[in-house]
């Protein structure tokens, strides 16, 4: 499996091992902090800082997936999934706007901080003022819609071991095959465990330009589910220059036909 980006395929934190990360504000020496815990509904400016060991804000990122930091925010209820790209200043402060519905959130950053041995997830609540109006989760599907795009997924995820999931994109009954490239892949899957939100890290296999992975339907990755359990999973794509998610709700071990 070629060594996406970077990433060290055997470090800690759940990067190709089956430990969650996000549980912790803090790991390592750094924190994630946010500017404001208490935010207000709609589309709001966020801006946060990461923390080092030394007590200062931390300005120097090594790049993962092309970002010096990818910023995750979802209700608590796994439902307003958002992965944005803050905009840091000089002084190490990021901001972003999201746009927030009442009730409890967790954010996540995914960070390698230059010097640090590696990449981390940290995780952060925030509460969004205003009537809550909870979701119950989905339930658990193999095909995502979003507009006129449908996704399948095919493949299990298993505790402790690795495994591929293959997702498919067609567009109006149509196999896409001129995804774009999102994040130096055709897709971006994040995985969260639902219950605590245990952030996994997911890589996908391949990468455009490398000679052989196809710019759709198919996008594959390799996962690991650290439990058993049920799981949410967001998969980002761009295609026509739009980047579209799609959500699945997967529990651990459920068989599926393969087509």
């Amino acid at each position: 499996m070629k060594n996406h980006s970077g990433h060290d395929q055997t470090n800690h934190d759940g990067h190709g091992g089956a430990t969650p990360g996000g549980l912790s504000v803090s790991e390592n020496g750094y924190t994630l902090e946010l500017d404001s815990t208490v935010l207000t509904g709609g589309v709001q400016p966020v801006s946060f800082r990461v923390i080092g060991p030394d007590g200062r804000a931390v300005t120097e990122f090594t790049p993962e997936h092309e970002k010096k930091l990818h910023f995750i925010a979802v209700r608590r209820d796994t439902a307003g999934f958002q992965h944005v790209h803050p905009v840091m200043d000089g002084k190490g402060t990021w901001s972003v706007e999201l746009d927030l519905e009442p009730g409890d959130w967790r954010f996540f950053t995914d960070i390698h901080p230059t010097g640090h041995d590696g990449a981390m997830t940290l995780g952060v609540d925030a509460a969004v003022a205003g009537p809550y109006d909870p979701r119950p989760l989905p339930e658990a599907t193999r095909t995502a819609r979003t507009g006129e795009y449908t996704v399948s997924l095919d493949g299990e995820l298993l505790p402790g071991t690795a495994n591929e999931l293959t997702l498919t994109v067609s567009r109006n009954g149509r196999p896409v095959t001129d995804l774009q490239p999102y994040l130096a892949a055709y897709g971006h899957l994040v995985a969260l465990r639902v219950g605590d939100l245990g952030y996994l890290h997911v890589h996908p296999e391949g990468e455009p330009g490398d000679g052989t992975t196809e710019p759709g339907p198919e996008i594959a990755f390799v996962a690991t589910a650290p439990t058993a359990g049920t799981y949410r999973l967001y998969l980002d794509f761009q295609h026509n220059d739009v980047v579209r998610t799609a959500e699945f709700t997967v529990r651990t071990g459920a068989t599926t036909a393969h087509h």
